[in-house]
């Protein structure tokens, strides 16, 4: 059997979500094929400057990674994009020293994504997310398949809310969320070192860049009492 096209996929979604399902019931992996991208991932920003992985396919490798890099460095496409309301794109992640130095530097040795496609999600000037299509070669986004993007980008919409309320139910630490010991971490981090929870979040996100070590592997040694910050 051929598989669907993305037109029968956005109707897929809509009908779905029509139902109240999230996120949860539709295949990153799936729609990055239908939009030429290597992978798609959905990411929940908050005005404070926490973010979280809502939507990813489960074997990524690419578009993950990238994303812990952008919320250990506080810099990137995707941050860019929820900040200023507007698609963010680069040809190749790796050169584009003058956007996001830090980003590219780490990028290049991650070996991590090359193009990419920032779209913000949601409804007027709010913006709670964003959609990030990624690809491994510097070869440009067409206009046509940022087209495609952003049509994607309108149907998640529904189905991001859904999700977000289904998180605010449950609590921020519910165990899907890929960044759940990251946040279990800052607030660990915020009572020993007396620190209000962005400055706990910062000196964690300051301690993995500093000594080049994936975020969440740091939080977890910290949740499991293996790492303690020194006051400083």
């Amino acid at each position: 059997m051929d598989a669907p096209d993305l037109p029968t996929l956005l109707t897929g979604m809509r009908r779905a979500a029509a139902t109240g399902s999230g996120l949860s019931a539709f295949s990153p992996a799936a729609l990055a094929r239908h939009t030429a991208a290597d992978c798609l991932t959905l990411t929940l920003l908050s005005a404070r400057g926490a973010a979280e992985v809502l939507w990813a396919d489960p074997d990524d490798v690419i578009g993950v990674p990238l994303e812990d890099l952008q919320y250990t460095l506080g810099e990137g496409p995707t941050r860019d994009a929820a900040r200023t309301h507007h698609t963010v794109t680069t040809d190749d992640l790796h050169t584009a020293t003058t956007q996001w130095p830090a980003l590219a530097e780490a990028a290049h040795a991650a070996s991590t994504a090359r193009a990419i496609a920032a779209l913000p999600v949601g409804l007027g000037v709010i913006v709670p997310a964003v959609l990030t299509a990624c690809r491994t070669t510097p070869t440009p986004f067409t206009p046509d398949q940022l087209t495609t993007l952003a049509t994607l980008a309108a149907a998640l919409i529904h189905p991001l809310l859904l999700t977000t309320l289904h998180l605010t139910d449950t609590g921020l630490g519910a165990p899907d969320l890929l960044r759940a010991e990251v946040h279990q971490a800052a607030g660990m981090i915020s009572v020993h070192l007396d620190l209000p929870i962005e400055a706990a979040l910062l000196r964690l996100r300051s301690h993995a860049w500093t000594h080049s070590r994936p975020l969440r592997e740091v939080a977890h040694e910290v949740v499991t009492d293996r790492l303690h910050l020194d006051p400083g």
